[in-house]
């Protein structure tokens, strides 16, 4: 799997939101890398990354990612190792030998939920829950169409839709103006696409997906409360998918899961939901530190136990 947050896309997306990127390669081996405040100081942060061939190419990586961070003056490299020539359990006792510890939170998710597209799509639909498929196929005749957008003005459907959704769930979305800013750096360039749902043209539902090359990732989605019975979200992944296999994408990632032994898990309710569209769990080691400037990072982790245990 090509992850999206290790593509030249997403570099783009935070020049676009005027942060400094670091993209290095060698032999077998590249990542991207982007220059955070954090209350340690700067740090360097590599989403997903890097990606590497072998365990020779991830030490290759890591040292690059170590020289940048002395030069730019950052105190720690903050990664997550998920494509770095090693397994995931084989992931703790390599990273700790090499100097690096777990973060004090995974920044992304440890666990994703991977649909893959090979064969036919009707393979892909027998994967799903009946009723997944029954919607995909019939929701037409309840006056439901759905069309893609590549027009950044049309990212304000999707915003519409999510304030509703954080308005009656009471969390707080990501702000109009970051999903503006990665809407007008990733649709006019392809590298994301716009799903609306539509009954009988004013739109009911939206989802906005990202592409790297070999992989599609489910980013964000809501729909309009008034219109919840005809679940029409369910049938917009359908058609999100069978065009991601239309475009020759491999996989669709539907992004974090709830672990299976965590029934309250505040993403249980999601995990349910992407389940239910046939797949896979993936994990991953998680996020790792490696100090670099080894006096402040002992601080900033002493400070914030210090803050763990005031509270």
């Amino acid at each position: 799997m090509d992850f999206f947050l290790q593509s030249p896309a997403w570099a783009d997306v935070q020049r676009a939101l005027g942060r400094t990127v670091h993209e290095q390669s060698g032999p077998g081996w590249r990542f991207l890398a982007v220059e955070e405040k954090n209350p340690a100081g700067k740090v360097l942060y590599a989403p997903y990354g890097p990606v590497a061939e072998s365990v020779e190419a991830f030490d290759a990586a890591l040292a690059a990612l170590r020289s940048i961070a002395r030069r730019v003056g950052a105190v720690f490299v903050r990664l997550e190792p998920v494509s770095a020539g090693f397994g995931t359990e084989a992931a703790p006792a390599l990273l700790r030998a090499r100097g690096l510890q777990p973060a004090p939170a995974n920044q992304q998710p440890e666990l994703s939920w991977i649909v893959d597209l090979d064969g036919d799509f009707k393979d892909v639909l027998a994967g799903m829950k009946p009723t997944n498929r029954n919607l995909y196929r019939n929701i037409h005749k309840k006056g439901v169409t759905f069309r893609t957008s590549q027009d950044p003005a049309e990212i304000s459907v999707l915003l519409d839709f999510l304030h509703m959704t954080a308005a009656r769930n009471g969390f707080k979305p990501q702000s109009d103006d970051y999903l503006g800013t990665v809407a007008r750096s990733l649709l006019p360039a392809g590298a994301g696409t716009l799903f609306i749902a539509e009954l009988e043209g004013t739109p009911i539902a939206a989802a906005f997906a990202y592409d790297s090359a070999d992989t599609r990732t489910y980013a964000h989605a809501a729909l309009d409360d008034t219109h919840r019975k005809l679940s029409a979200g369910i049938p917009l992944l359908v058609t999100l998918m069978a065009d991601a296999k239309e475009r020759g994408l491999k996989h669709v990632d539907l992004w974090g899961v709830a672990p299976d032994d965590e029934p309250e898990h505040k993403w249980a309710g999601f995990t349910a939901f992407k389940k239910s569209f046939g797949g896979r769990e993936v994990a991953y080691p998680g996020t790792w530190d490696l100090p670099v400037n080894k006096l402040r990072y002992g601080a900033y982790q002493l400070a914030r136990k210090l803050r763990n245990k005031l509270r």
